[in-house]
């Protein structure tokens, strides 16, 4: 699976860049430099088409009649404590149902994934969990909440001292590098790239059910 972001992309033109006014700002100050740099802590997101579930009465229909259950991922929230050599972070995120038949009380159980991802592609961990959604008799409506955590190395996601110090130099007029953006640099961005770690969530889709939500 190709992962794009529908929330908390991660990765954009700045590379992770610190989020913060004050950090990873350009300052026009005798030259040009960035004040500071990226947080250590994994960015949180869901890819694209990953956010929501539809399951059917009939497994091989898609007739919009056929639906039983529709669920969503929303309201993601992410904390991070990075006092350790261990980071930990963890999602916390609320899933919507909705079903067709709202006669009788019950319990709808979906699964979820929670995945680390490193430079944009190579998937460090994957873990699967699930979401225990109760419909009340004469309800259509539920909701559950649920979280993911995982746990990052801060040597991985810290820049080494030479990259760090090529992209804070402050570059004075007259050098001959003043005009040049650090970051169009391959090594320095593949040196962000590798330090960079995104925690990913998602409902658990079969083949199918991922269609769907692309083409829908």
């Amino acid at each position: 699976m190709t992962f794009r972001f529908r929330q908390f992309s991660a990765i954009a033109l700045g590379l992770g860049l610190a989020a913060c006014a004050s950090e990873g700002n350009l300052v026009v100050d005798q030259g040009v430099g960035i004040t500071a740099v990226r947080s250590v802590c994994p960015a949180v997101g869901i890819p694209d088409y990953t956010g929501d579930m539809t399951v059917f009465r009939d497994p091989e229909s898609r007739l919009a009649s056929d639906i039983d259950v529709t669920a969503t991922i929303t309201n993601l929230r992410a904390t991070c404590n990075e006092t350790g050599e261990r980071i930990y972070s963890e999602a916390a995120f609320d899933v919507v149902a909705r079903r067709s038949d709202t006669r009788g009380a019950r319990q709808v159980t979906l699964p979820y994934f929670s995945t680390v991802l490193r430079g944009g592609s190579a998937v460090v961990t994957k873990q699967v969990g699930t979401v225990t959604l109760t419909f009340a008799d004469g309800e259509a409506r539920a909701t559950a909440r649920a979280t993911a955590g995982a746990y990052v190395d801060r040597g991985e996601a810290t820049l080494p001292a030479d990259i760090r110090e090529q992209i804070t130099r402050r570059r004075e007029p007259g050098d001959p590098d003043a005009a040049l953006d650090p970051l169009a640099d391959p090594t320095v961005r593949a040196a962000i790239e590798r330090a960079t770690f995104e925690l990913l969530v998602g409902f658990q889709l079969t083949e199918e059910q991922l269609a769907y939500n692309a083409t829908r």
